[in-house]
């Protein structure tokens, strides 16, 4: 946390700006030493950069930002010059040069931010979630853990353990006080609702599944026209179609986002209980593996067969196999027909199975969290030993402390801001 650190911060080049960050000790130092002077704090101004012989790198904007009100929480200064490639490896060099600066590292300045109480945990695991979403979900779930609801709400929760541990100390330290009767009347009450209220949330499908997509799995008998829906579901090629039964030996996924919603499809190969060789047979056990692990099956198969909850899909319609039996939606890869139905009942069930959106979600380390603070309360025997009851409330704090990251082991640490780019 000595040093000063400095990377690109905005995309790859080229592109018609580059914004480079410094952070450290030495941000102003450096920068004065690039651009002659410092400018007036939080004021851009034009400069000329030039490396230690005086040679000219670029005309950019310039920021100074001392700290500790900066996203980092310490001395921060940002140079905005052309987007090229050789400006910005021109000043990265000379930045490099210049004593006590290095590159950063993947997320140290969102670390930077965290050790420096500039964000919680939950706000920094909200902002990577943020910065990789590529749906309008995504997108709307991370803004509640990145932009400090979550926190809020954890804090509110913190509160109130803090007040019903202060109830239960004044009455251990204090019984033999005349003005010190004993527990609060509601008290019972407002440790019930606390609990309720922690795993109603924690009850929510978990943020993984809106981060990583929700899994449709594309399952049945060989030859049943599984590829060719997943082909057409994507609108690509991604799988090979041929009239030969057991083309499909092994599971294909592919991202997609259908009506904002993250999807991950699965084709997998056709089941079929005999006539499958070696590789096949590995391909079929996998394929009912991704079967049990799906959130949605698509079922080309005998209804009969079907896995329970699945949607059951008639392929090939426009060959008349759709009447072989009855079933949810009757499609044809190719002319599209029941294509829209089976698009809306697969992104119905999605939303289903997706956090609510406009409501906080927990990840799967803080559903651990928030449960093992929710069971804690939930022991809570007032009328027993208060040292003990006392104690499952010191408990039930610290599993909230840890949820935003004021008890969080370093393995944890690097492995959550290792997630992150290197300007971030």
């Amino acid at each position: 946390m000595d040093d000063t650190i400095f990377a690109l911060s905005s995309g790859a080049p080229p592109a018609a700006i580059g914004i480079i960050r410094i952070s450290g000790p030495r941000s102003g130092a450096a920068l004065a030493e690039l651009a002659g002077k410092l400018p007036p704090a939080r004021s851009p101004r034009v400069r000329t950069l030039r490396d230690r012989t005086g040679s000219v790198l670029d005309t950019t904007l310039v920021l100074w930002f001392p700290g500790p009100q900066t996203a980092t929480g310490e001395d921060l200064a940002e140079i905005h010059c052309h987007g090229g490639r050789a400006v910005i490896a021109a000043i990265s060099r000379s930045l490099a040069d210049t004593d006590g600066l290095r590159a950063a590292e993947p997320g140290e300045f969102t670390r930077r931010a965290f050790a420096n109480g500039r964000m919680d945990l939950a706000e920094a695991e909200g902002l990577a979630d943020l910065l990789a979403a590529e749906t309008e979900l995504q997108r709307q779930g991370a803004l509640l853990s990145a932009g400090g609801s979550l926190s809020e709400r954890i804090e509110e929760w913190r509160s109130r353990v803090l007040g019903l541990a202060a109830a239960v100390e004044a009455v251990i330290d204090f019984a033999d006080e005349d003005d010190v009767a004993g527990l609060p009347p509601g008290f019972t009450d407002e440790t019930a609702n606390l609990v309720a209220e922690i795993r109603r949330v924690a009850g929510r499908p978990e943020a993984e599944r809106l981060r990583d997509g929700v899994r449709v799995i594309l399952a049945g008998p060989p030859n049943a026209g599984k590829s060719s829906l997943f082909n057409a579901l994507l609108a690509d090629d991604a799988a090979i179609v041929t009239p030969e039964a057991g083309t499909t030996r092994d599971v294909l996924e592919r991202s997609v986002g259908i009506a904002g919603v993250p999807f991950v499809l699965v084709d997998t190969a056709g089941m079929r209980k005999e006539g499958a060789g070696v590789i096949e047979e590995m391909g079929i056990e996998r394929a009912r593996r991704a079967v049990e692990s799906g959130q949605i099956v698509l079922w080309l198969g005998a209804p009969v067969e079907a896995p329970d909850g699945a949607i059951i899909v008639a392929s090939k319609s426009d060959l008349g196999s759709a009447d072989q039996g009855p079933a949810d939606v009757k499609v044809s890869s190719v002319t599209g027909q029941g294509m829209d139905l089976l698009v809306d009942m697969i992104v119905e069930r999605g939303k289903a199975a997706l956090p609510p959106v406009g409501r906080i979600a927990f990840n799967r380390r803080q559903k651990e969290c928030a449960l093992a603070a929710a069971d804690n309360l939930a022991q809570l025997d007032i009328s027993g030993d208060l040292l003990i009851g006392a104690e499952r409330l010191r408990s039930a704090r610290r599993a909230l402390d840890r949820l935003v990251g004021r008890d969080s082991t370093e393995e944890m640490l690097d492995a959550l801001f290792g997630r992150f780019c290197i300007g971030k």
